[in-house]
């Protein structure tokens, strides 16, 4: 099961109107994803990344059955629910609370929001799809109510399919998600400068 390591950065949340929460990919750490906050426009943010124990957040693959990667799986998305938590307790509104994921914790963040639909501020998805070996809708509910999310992947990506990609925005889309999907033909696994420019220019313009 996941410790609870949440590092943070940017503004202290008691003079901060808007929260981000970056989740890292498999293998890196907080401090990895939080240091591409210095490419984002979220100056005014705080910033909070929690950390994977093990630097993973499950250990399969996100497309093969939910039941294999737990606890963890479980215990992850406790972990998003416990940080979202203690944001609200002080005094931030779910509209103003935003994410942003790479790779698996693209899939997370995915995953989460998906789960808990509502008004959020924005969620940027680089290379990430909703997690199982196919869609469990019934894991679903809520109404995004506008929610600006953007997915930039590539095609092939190696870890993410492009169909679980068009699977996971028809169903954001049909929550009321706004969502802008990029593709890049040929991209390697990574985060490219124009994902960031959208993600900016999109989510947190």
């Amino acid at each position: 099961m996941h410790k609870k390591n949440i590092q943070t950065a940017g503004k202290p949340i008691e003079e901060a109107k808007q929260v981000l929460i970056m989740i890292h990919g498999r293998g890196a750490n907080a401090r990895d994803i939080l240091g591409l906050s210095s490419h984002l426009n979220v100056a005014e943010y705080a910033l909070f990344a929690p950390e994977a124990t093990n630097n993973t957040w499950y250990p399969y693959s996100f497309m093969t059955h939910p039941e294999e990667n737990e606890p963890w799986l479980s215990s992850a998305l406790h972990l998003l629910k416990e940080v979202v938590d203690e944001v609200t307790e002080q005094g931030i509104t779910f509209e103003n609370i935003y994410f942003l994921g790479f790779s698996q914790g693209a899939c997370l963040a995915l995953e989460f929001v998906t789960r808990h639909a509502k008004k959020w501020g924005g969620v940027v998805a680089f290379t990430g799809g909703l997690i199982g070996d196919k869609i469990y809708q019934e894991n679903y509910s809520g109404n995004f109510n506008g929610t600006p999310i953007f997915i930039g992947t590539g095609n092939p990506d190696p870890h993410v399919p492009i169909e679980r990609v068009n699977e996971s925005v028809s169903i954001l889309e049909k929550m009321n998600a706004k969502v802008h999907l990029q593709v890049h033909e040929g991209r390697p696994h990574s985060i490219s400068p124009d994902e960031i420019e959208e993600a900016n220019r999109l989510i947190f313009a």
